[in-house]
């Protein structure tokens, strides 16, 4: 069972969510805008252990916390390490009272019909064992839409509704991501084709169930509402998905009940060689920006 407490929190808490599951993919990049290079590490041990000190860093600010942010995404590695001595998902609520999830996905396969699926999740069930044993309380699995290809868009649902039922029988939430790329032409029109295709697969979802949705800010303002007001849906969030910090936050602060999830968009800024002050308060400009978008409407 869910922590019923955790629950409430994701369902009704005024506040967005922290992505900061950069995994062996996007590390060097996110690392590079810290102000690290990737002639500062020689192994891939070396790059996990700097991205762990800049997320520990982010997550033991003073700034940091359940007042403004709801939860957190956790690289798996992440959850395997701990923070200020204690696992990091403890930390996390136990300290900050911020939930905590992980991402199980292992990356995109190359494109098909115009969509990138999930790579097959080896060890699944183990994964999500520990996770539960770690106290994570749900779940996040990504996916890409290139095109408005209905054959791909079906298929893109289809496998992440599969991975929410697996996730869901672990007793934990699962966020399904089928993000779509913002720079696509007819972005609109994937968007119209999405909407409908998982407003369908809802019905699957098991009566005492919910699920998480994590979705690019839409073209048109609002246009997930009827997701956001479904019942099987606890939370829709919004990925930034390549638009700056700024731009994100006016997007997002245009759809009523619309949550961000932001990854880069939140670290924007952020630098090791800043001072702790100067830190704090960077990451509390972001946070504070971010956290007035998600609850303006």
């Amino acid at each position: 069972m869910t922590d019923q407490q955790q629950a409430e929190r994701m369902r009704s808490g005024k506040g967005f969510i922290a992505a900061l599951d950069q995994s062996g993919g996007s590390t060097p990049k996110a690392l590079r805008l810290y102000g690290i290079d990737e002639g500062s590490y020689s192994s891939d041990a070396q790059m996990f252990d700097l991205i762990h000190q800049m997320r520990s860093r982010i997550i033991t600010s003073p700034v940091f916390g359940g007042d403004r942010i709801l939860a957190a995404i956790l690289f798996e590695q992440t959850m395997d390490r701990e923070i200020s001595g204690k696992p990091s998902a403890t930390f996390l609520w136990a300290d900050k009272g911020v939930v905590p999830f992980l991402k199980i996905d292992k990356g995109v396969a190359d494109a098909d019909d115009d969509v990138q699926l999930m790579k097959p999740i080896a060890g699944l069930d183990d994964l999500l064992a520990r996770a539960v044993q770690n106290g994570i309380f749900g779940t996040k699995e990504r996916s890409v839409i290139g095109g408005p290809n209905a054959a791909g868009i079906a298929a893109i649902v289809d496998q992440q509704f599969d991975l929410a039922h697996r996730v869901l029988a672990h007793g934990l939430i699962p966020i399904l991501e089928p993000e779509v790329t913002i720079t696509i032409p007819d972005k609109a029109r994937a968007e119209d084709l999405l909407r409908d295709v998982i407003a369908e697969h809802l019905d699957s979802v098991p009566a005492d169930q919910q699920v998480m949705l994590k979705l690019s800010l839409p073209t048109v303002a609002d246009h997930y509402a009827p997701l956001i007001e479904h019942p099987k849906v606890m939370r829709v969030v919004a990925l930034s998905g390549g638009y700056s910090r700024d731009e994100a936050d006016a997007l997002l602060a245009k759809n009523t009940g619309l949550i961000a999830s932001f990854s880069r968009a939140l670290t924007e800024g952020l630098s090791v060689e800043q001072s702790d002050a100067e830190f704090d308060a960077t990451l509390d400009q972001a946070i504070q920006s971010i956290y007035e978008a998600s609850t303006s409407r």
